[in-house]
């Protein structure tokens, strides 16, 4: 043997060197083996606190050192502080540290006691003449050195104040009690035999330590000294206010040393904090900067910008370039990973040379525990190894996953438009979170493919020596277990291919119906859309079921592919004639059990190779998605020249395949300082005007030139997520007086006085606690508050009532932006005349330009619009004025009429003015005054932080998941069939071990054919019973899955509106997408596999106990201090996990809304602070996941340690008994399986870790699943008629409303009565109450106190789809939903094709329909942005048309057409609902002025009601005042 041969060879080169050294080795080698390791163990640690104290000392000085420099070269010194914080610290010395003290002193006293007693006998016995043994005194020599270390190590701790015990220190201790305990082992056996010939004074003082010892191996585990230290509290205060806002530590991981690397002691700070009190992410340290996002996305995307550019034409492939990126850190990682490969088939090598050895062939002395000290090196090299390699995985996962969702959120923000149109925001947000996932999660099985090939060469070798040329069986039988994989894994691969496609269409669906829930809900269509998402939900389940029964198909092969391959190998042995023999069968069966892992893991290999192939593709394919052009506009820098904006032969298109440009024949040129004003129909391209000033739009030919800094004000308002002042400064620092001017130019004041908040209030999920006018004034302050050069404005004042729209285009346009270049897109007829240029566009084209008086004067499409907004004031001017002033016939053009319009109005406000004045400004200062006071009532804002659970995960939801399929009769089925296989699998190893000889020449115990025929039933057998797991732990995922799934659905399309009002959409889509998928594709696994990993384990335990009952003696205490540290790790661990699934929804958040205000953002040219902002969430994301997988590894390194030592006693116990005690070959499996005993331990616990990290997804899924929800939908005895409501009669009665429970009322008992068929205008200021109203009609909001009666019903009595399905509304932000123009007008398919064109043609969108090529199939893009804001309005209008409801509401329907469009409207309003009730909110006095009656809302209370003709003849009248400054701003010459 080897072995053998190496120890005789050193041997023999020692004892030929010096006598004295002879004579000295020959006593140790001489001395009873437990003896001798309990020397060298001694010895090695003294080596290695004195390498470690020299070690420090140098460093030390090497500090000190490169300090002196510094400061020498700095010219000043810094004077030393000591203590932490210079401040003064007193000491507590605890009970615990005194009593570790005493033990390791009153240890050192026995062991000086023994080493004067064996030296007092050695000169005793030199006096008598009696030769002198020294060995004696080796052992008490070397114990009292490691004791007087030990104890002087301890009380040091003292005056170092340490909070922990040294590492070294509590090893030392632990391995001194393991030595304790053999020995008193052994020496109890010795008595036991020998009597007191065996007794000694190692035995009494061994005995007398024993106690001391455990208490310290306790101490040594908890690890804490009991030192206190105690600063003084007033120092302390100040620092912990400092510390509150975020973590500013570095993680430890940075500078670990060598040996804080190895046992990953780096991470005991975050865990002891975590056992104290729950994790915050303020606790988690920051990465060391090689780790951050920033750091691998610079890396990553030179290297793919790289490729890009060497070969233009070709694809870049984008697994290169993350190969070029991090190929360093995967070679460091493989390092470890062939380490541990090669250590791992040490123990299935040497298992035959044990056997032989316990069978009586020992080749040297000492050979038995020469072989167990090499199976535990082994096994300790490779449970470090492991460790290593799987924390380097993950580190490298998480920098691949930061630096592509970096790569895919860039992208997001520089994509054209064409290529926004083919990825929705809910793909996008899918390529970040599932996709990047994927190919992060790669990272586990990139050194998979090397390896295998390794594995089975170095299995074969093994296999050759023990079953020779039948391992060449065992190659063919291994190489059909994988062939066979191929079909599978490409099935598998088209499964998950159809299973992210279906899982991108419901995200998408999804996103959209939370988008516009609000429309949803007032349509009552929440049950179609979530009908509708169930299809889809279907579609995708289809897939899934699919993949998972595959899986469970492939799991079935490859649990069966070692049972297949042992059973070729040893039946092609037989049949060739070899002898097999217990040691060759049980080295190959140790063999074919760690080549079960590799070959298990293939399928997953090879599906995960599938998959992470398929996201590569597409985000590689996303990624070269068309950018913006980069010269659509040239921007010059200031002073260059004295034009703003210039534009030459401009022609742009949205679509590039289409035939007719959006825009052609566009020249313009802008002067610095000019006031431009665009106008035109709906639909005549104004936006996309603005779109090409700032390179939105493709340019197909010409120029355009920028001179200047620009910013955007949208038409539709983009709003970010948080306070309202964040949303002002927009990424510029805060200047108070600038500020305060800002809020004041946009009128904001009375709106931060009114919220309880403030500028400080939280904005909800796309403004949604803003109103419309708010949300736009908001983004008119943060496009001022940039001092931009040019102003970019498509239709600002459409939101605002009157009076705010003509304060601010006073303050805003005419003083704040006086200075600047204004270009502004407006349907408001009376603004053009401040104007310095009016530009006319029409199908594209600028067909005028001039000032208002030109083109006036020159006809045409300018003097329609102006008619148009003539018309609306003349019908206001008949209720106004006497007959005569109305009977006048005067032609319906230029001048004349703004001159009688001067002339009528002029009159009235000078007169009225002052009246008006005073009386608004005493209800002004009254309404503020009420609003302070509810001020004080509201502490919360309406969207808080997101919630999590805290502590351990309760044990409802393991109970709830497990009952949601089939009521938890599988759960028994599946430990069933586990035990099964198990036992089954036992007993076939035990069969292969007893039936055959124990050393080659012995008579087998059966004959050839029945071993062969027995180990193959209860082999095949075993892998049956994995089979019919395999398949009931699928049922059971996709019961559960699909029940979780419909049951958080339906829930949360039944929560009120309050509830999507204060929950960021992200919330719910990380949810329905993250969580889900661990549900569908991870849990059900998970559950599984720690079932079967348990049982494994007991297994394990079962068959080595067996064998050697002794290991109990071990294993007891192991368990209890594996669930100890098991607990001590899930403190932390459970909420880290916690804070990651929370940290995950702010990156989603930011997705949404960054792609949703892309043109913003880049009109702003703010795209470097929002990817700032990615990478900043990145990293707020990966501290704590990278701190969560850390403390997973230290878990499992102290837990692979231990059955470590499990094992090595295990071994030195069956070494140390008499030859012929036990039978080798229930020692031989007893070792065979002992071998897999750390791998299982970690595993089990980190499948019980993973899993109960896992089902926090449940958990956060089952906070959705309780969302209290809103009234029925239908009750059943309380249904209105069918013809319900036949007249409309409204009655409002003591009205009151408010938001939330904390919220202050919105609506002050309102008490009103809107009589049947008759047209209702509802009016009033900015923030008012008047969308409040609508919404407690509809019943969005359930009113706090009173009653709304419809036609003698009140509605709270009804179900809410009997109430809203008969109303009908055109809301205040058209929502059109992605699909075509038809399921968009009637989504419940009620109507026929008939009536929708009638229906499209009454809303004027008939003509332009039918110029498309698909009619009514026509697309509608996400969001409806194929569709200018006007067309979606109008398609609104064509709902309510087709409803034809009794009851009818504007809410601002109208705001965003022009005003010729508008009178249309109001005309069809007029013909097709006579016979209905019609409320109008609006802020153009026009469109309400012609109403039976008029409603006026103050401050959530009713100022006014009554007939517009009566309320224009009370002049303190607040109708009368908002008529007159819509007048006095439309009469042409405005009041600026």
């Amino acid at each position: 043997m080897a072995i053998s041969l190496l120890f005789s060879t050193i041997s023999a080169s020692t004892w030929t060197s010096s006598p004295a050294i002879n004579t000295l080795l020959r006593a140790f080698l001489d001395m009873p083996m437990l003896d001798s390791l309990s020397i060298l163990i001694h010895l090695t640690f003294f080596i290695l606190f004195v390498f470690f104290i020299s070690a420090r000392r140098i460093f030390t000085c090497i500090g000190r050192v490169s300090a002196i420099k510094e400061d020498s070269s700095n010219g000043n010194s810094i004077p030393m502080q000591h203590g932490n914080d210079g401040g003064v610290q007193n000491i507590e010395i605890g009970m615990r540290f005194k009593a570790s003290v005493f033990c390791c002193f009153y240890v050192l006293f026995l062991q000086v006691l023994v080493l004067g007693f064996d030296g007092v006998s050695l000169i005793r016995d030199g006096i008598d003449g009696k030769i002198k043994d020294l060995s004696l005194l080796y052992l008490s020599v070397a114990q009292g050195l490691a004791w007087f270390i030990l104890s002087f190590s301890a009380l040091h701790c003292k005056f170092k104040a340490l909070v922990k015990f040294p590492l070294l220190l509590r090893i030392w201790w632990c391995v001194s009690f393991v030595i304790c305990l053999c020995t008193l082992y052994v020496d109890g056996k010795g008595l036991f035999i020998d009597g007191s010939e065996h007794l000694n004074s190692h035995i009494p003082a061994n005995f007398a330590a024993t106690p001391a010892l455990a208490f310290l191996c306790f101490v040594a585990i908890r690890g804490v000294t009991g030192i206190k230290m105690c600063r003084n509290s007033d120092l302390q205060e100040p620092l912990l206010v400092e510390e509150e806002p975020d973590c500013v530590k570095v993680t430890p991981y940075n500078k670990a040393s060598l040996f804080s690397l190895v046992t990953l002691s780096w991470m005991n700070p975050i865990l002891s904090l975590g056992a104290k009190r729950p994790l915050e992410l303020r606790d988690v340290p920051l990465l060391a900067p090689k780790d951050r996002s920033k750091t691998n996305y610079k890396v990553l995307n030179s290297n793919w910008e790289k490729l890009r550019a060497e070969n233009p034409s070709k694809k870049p492939s984008l697994a290169w370039a993350i190969f070029k990126s991090f190929w360093k850190e995967a070679a460091c990682n493989a390092v470890f990973a062939g380490l541990n490969t090669v250590v791992s088939y040490v123990g299935p090598y040497m298992i035959s040379y044990f056997v032989d050895y316990l069978v009586g062939i020992e080749t040297f002395h000492h050979e038995g525990y020469v072989l167990a000290g090499i199976f535990f090196i082994a096994k300790l090299v490779e449970t470090i190894t492991t460790r290593q390699w799987y924390l380097g995985v993950d580190i490298l996962g998480m920098h691949v996953r930061s630096a592509l969702t970096a790569m895919v959120y860039r992208k997001g923000l520089r994509l054209s438009s064409s290529a926004r149109q083919s990825h929705t925001s809910g793909e996008i947000v899918n390529y970040m979170a599932v996709d990047v996932q994927r190919v992060g999660d790669y990272s586990w099985y990139l050194h998979d493919i090397w390896m295998l090939p390794l594995q089975i060469i170095l299995a074969l070798v093994i296999l050759y020596k023990n079953v020779g040329i039948a391992s060449v069986a065992t190659l063919i039988a291994t190489i059909i277990s994988i062939v066979v994989t191929v079909p599978l894994a490409k099935m598998q691969e088209e499964y998950q291919d159809k299973l992210m496609g279906a899982k991108d269409e419901r995200m998408r669906k999804t996103s959209e119906c939370l988008r516009n829930m609000r429309i949803l809900k007032l349509q009552a269509w929440e049950d179609r859309y979530r009908v509708k998402l169930e299809e889809m939900r279907n579609v995708e389940f289809k897939w899934l079921r699919k993949a998972l029964y595959s899986q469970a198909f492939i799991t079935f092969i490859f649990w069966g592919s070692p049972i297949f391959v042992s059973a070729v190998t040893f039946g092609t042995s037989i049949l060739l004639g070899g002898q097999l023999t217990a040691g060759g069968v049980l080295s190959a069966l140790a063999t074919f059990r760690i080549l079960q892992e590799p070959l298990r893991n293939f399928p997953d290999l090879v599906s995960m190779m599938a998959q992470t192939k398929v996201s590569l593709d597409r985000i590689s394919g996303f990624l070269q998605e068309e950018e913006l052009q980069e010269d659509a506009t040239i921007v010059l820098p200031q002073g260059l020249t004295d034009m703003a904006v210039e534009i030459n032969d401009g022609e742009f298109c949205w679509d590039p395949s289409s035939p007719r440009p959006t825009l052609s024949g566009i020249q313009m040129k802008v002067e610095k300082g000019m006031c431009v004003a665009v106008c035109g129909m709906v639909g005549a391209g104004k936006s996309s005007f603005l779109s090409c000033i700032l390179g939105e739009i493709p340019k197909i030919s010409g120029e355009v030139r920028v001179s200047g800094s620009a910013a955007y004000v949208s038409q539709s308002a983009w709003i970010q997520s948080g306070n309202i002042e964040e949303n002002i400064l927009f990424g510029s620092p805060m200047d108070k007086l600038k500020y305060k001017n800002v809020i004041h130019a946009c009128s904001l004041n009375k709106d931060l006085e009114l919220f309880s908040h403030g500028d400080q209030t939280i904005i909800g999920d796309r403004g949604i606690n803003l109103s419309g006018g708010q949300k736009q004034r908001v983004q008119l302050a943060r496009a001022l508050y940039q001092d931009a050069d040019i102003y970019l404005l498509d239709d600002p004042f459409s939101a605002v009532d009157a009076h705010t729209g003509s304060e601010l285009f006073k303050e805003y346009i005419l003083t704040a932006l006086a200075t600047k270049t204004v270009i502004f897109v407006t349907h408001q007829v009376e603004f053009l005349p401040a104007a310095n240029l009016i530009l006319v566009l029409k199908g594209g084209r600028i067909i005028q330009a001039g000032k208002y008086e030109d083109l006036l004067q020159a006809g045409t499409d300018f003097n329609t619009l102006v008619s148009a907004h003539h018309e609306a004031i003349e019908a206001m001017d008949i209720h106004t004025h006497s007959s005569e002033d109305s009977d006048e016939n005067v032609p319906l053009g230029g001048s004349v009429i703004f001159s009688k319009k001067c002339d009528s109005f002029g009159n009235n406000i000078d007169s009225l003015a002052k009246d008006v004045q005073e009386s608004a400004s005493v209800s002004d200062q009254k309404a503020i005054k009420e609003k302070k006071k509810a001020k004080h009532l509201r502490k919360k804002q309406l969207v808080q932080e997101e919630e999590r659970e805290r502590g351990k995960v309760s044990m409802k939801v393991y109970l709830s998941y497990m009952a949601a399929a089939y009521k938890g009769l599988l759960i028994p089925l599946i430990i069933l069939a586990q035990m099964s296989f198990q036992l089954l699998q036992i007993a076939s190893n035990w069969w292969m071990a007893w039936a055959n000889p124990q050393t080659k020449g012995d008579q087998p115990k059966t004959s050839n054919m029945v071993l062969l025929v027995v180990y193959m039933a209860l082999a095949f057998g075993s892998s049956c019973f994995i089979f019919i797991r395999a398949v009931l732990v699928a049922m059971f995922g996709l019961e559960a899955a699909q029940k979780v799934f419909l049951k958080m659905l339906t829930s949360v399309f039944r929560a009120p509106m309050s509830f999507f009002d204060s929950t960021p959409a992200g919330r719910i889509l990380n949810r329905v997408s993250v969580d889900q998928s661990v549900v569908d594709l991870d849990i059900p696994f998970r559950l599984g596999g720690f079932a079967s990993t348990t049982i494994q384990l007991i297994g394990i335990v079962g068959v080595m106990t067996t064998v050697t009952w002794q290991v109990l003696l071990l294993v007891v205490p192991m368990a209890i201090a594996c669930l100890w540290m098991q607990k001590y790790y899930m403190a932390s661990s459970r909420e880290l996990v916690r804070i990651v699934g929370i940290q995950k929804s702010p990156i989603i958040q930011l997705f949404g809304e960054s792609i949703a205000g892309a043109a913003t953002i880049r009109g702003f040219g703010q795209e470097k602070r929002f990817m700032k902002r990615n990478l900043y969430l990145l990293d707020c994301f990966a501290r704590p996941f990278f701190s969560s997988m850390a403390a997973i590894e230290w878990l499992c390194l102290r837990m692979e340690l231990l059955s470590t030592f499990v094992f090595a006693f295990c071994m030195t116990l069956l070494v140390s008994f008499p030859h012929g005690s036990i039978d080798p070959s229930m020692a031989g499996l007893a070792v065979t399986y002992g071998l897999n005993l750390n791998a299982r331990l970690s595993r089990w616990i980190l499948s019980f870790c993973k899993l109960e990290n896992k089902i926090i997804s449940i958990e956060r899924i089952h906070q959705y699943c309780q969302i209290p929800g809103e009234a029925p939908p239908i009750i059943e005895n309380s249904r209105p008629p069918s013809l319900w409501p036949e007249n409309g009669t409204i009655e409002l009665i003591d009205l009151k409303v408010r938001y939330m429970e904390s919220l202050p009322m919105v609506l002050h008992g309102i008490s009103c009565k809107f009589p049947g068929r008759k047209k209702i205008g509802i009016v009033g200021r900015t923030g008012s109450g008047k969308s409040t109203l609508v919404q407690a009609l509809f019943r969005l909001i359930e009113p706090a106190g009173g009653r709304i009666i419809i036609d003698n019903i009140d509605i709270s009595t009804i179900g809410l789809h009997d109430l809203r399905g008969r109303l009908s509304i055109i809301p205040q932000d058209p929502t059109l939903f992605e699909g075509t123009i038809r399921c968009n007008l009637d989504p419940l398919e009620e109507h026929s094709d008939h009536d929708v064109w009638q229906a499209l043609d009454k809303s004027q969108l008939g003509n332009i329909i039918r110029q498309k090529e698909q009619k009514l199939d026509t697309p509608v893009l996400e969001n409806g942005d194929n569709w200018s804001v006007g067309q979606r309005q109008l398609v609104s209008l064509g709902r309510a048309l087709l409803k034809q409801a009794r009851i009818m509401v504007l809410d601002e329907a109208t705001a965003s057409v022009d005003t010729a469009t508008d009178n249309l409207i109001q005309k069809i309003i007029r013909t097709e609902f006579k016979e209905c009730t019609v409320c109008t909110i609006a802020h153009r006095i026009p469109t309400v002025i012609d109403s039976d009656l008029v409603l006026v809302l103050s401050d959530g209370q009713v100022a006014e009601f009554d007939t517009p003709a009566r309320l224009l003849e009370d002049k303190s009248s607040m109708f009368l005042k908002l008529v007159l400054e819509y007048s006095s701003r439309s009469s042409g010459k405005p009041d600026f």
